[in-house]
């Protein structure tokens, strides 16, 4: 035997040993070992590594969090009110709905769209308005531009939002807000030429707006359906 063959033999010898000796002492697979812990699986981010189910913490039901939506709608609207029940009939339908963070979230949009508008910024009024909608403010935009006018506004801050209508349509939620602000607002002409509004005078401004949602998104974001002027 040479002695190469002779150092093969001897590392192979050596292999099969350290084989038996890890396999006694980490032992053999039975079927009931516990799973290795998988920190991107929603059962152990539950768990977390070494601990048992008497350690997991419940979240509440479904129904639990349709109690606390109930008690936000009363807290908002009187309850035995047409608008209180409306409320509940879409929480019904989304039990995450708050109709206080929905009406903050309301007045913000609002001034973002009136400044957008008044801008002629696409981009934004595109992430807030729905197609139809953005299609009559994209459509006024543009013969606005095309005649060289500029329009110069400041939006100088909302007096009063409150909800007046609240339903569910085929899986999509519709909230009327009527919104009472006050804007200066100018539209000049190519030449600089004041031809609308008044860049100085404060103007009250009453307006109706309408948000959806689709209760089946994950986009929790709501957009502007519908506009119209309040008398």
């Amino acid at each position: 035997m040479g002695s190469n063959d002779f150092v093969t033999l001897f590392f192979l010898v050596a292999a099969v040993l350290i084989f038996l000796q890890l396999r006694s002492v980490l032992g053999r697979r039975t079927g009931n070992e516990k799973p290795p812990f998988d920190p991107y699986s929603p059962r152990d981010l539950a768990k977390g590594p070494g601990s048992d189910d008497s350690k997991v913490v419940t979240l509440p039901k479904r129904d639990d969090a349709g109690d606390e939506s109930f008690a936000a709608i009363d807290a908002f609207a009187k309850p035995d009110t047409a608008l209180n029940s409306a409320l509940r009939e879409l929480v019904q339908h989304d039990p995450s709905f708050n109709p206080k963070e929905f009406l903050n979230g309301a007045r913000m949009a609002y001034e973002m769209i009136v400044m957008a508008f008044a801008d002629g910024d696409r981009k934004t009024l595109k992430g807030l308005l729905s197609r139809e909608v953005f299609e009559g403010f994209e459509s006024v935009i543009a013969d606005r531009e095309s005649r060289g006018e500029v329009v110069k506004s400041t939006f100088v801050g909302i007096e009063k939002a409150e909800i007046t209508q609240a339903v569910v349509r085929d899986n999509e939620e519709q909230i009327t807000v009527r919104i009472l602000c006050q804007l200066i607002s100018a539209t000049f002409d190519k030449a600089g030429t004041l031809i609308d509004g008044d860049a100085e005078q404060v103007t009250e401004v009453n307006d109706l707006w309408t948000f959806a949602r689709d209760i089946r998104s994950r986009d929790p974001n709501w957009k502007l359906v519908a506009t119209e002027a309040d008398a």
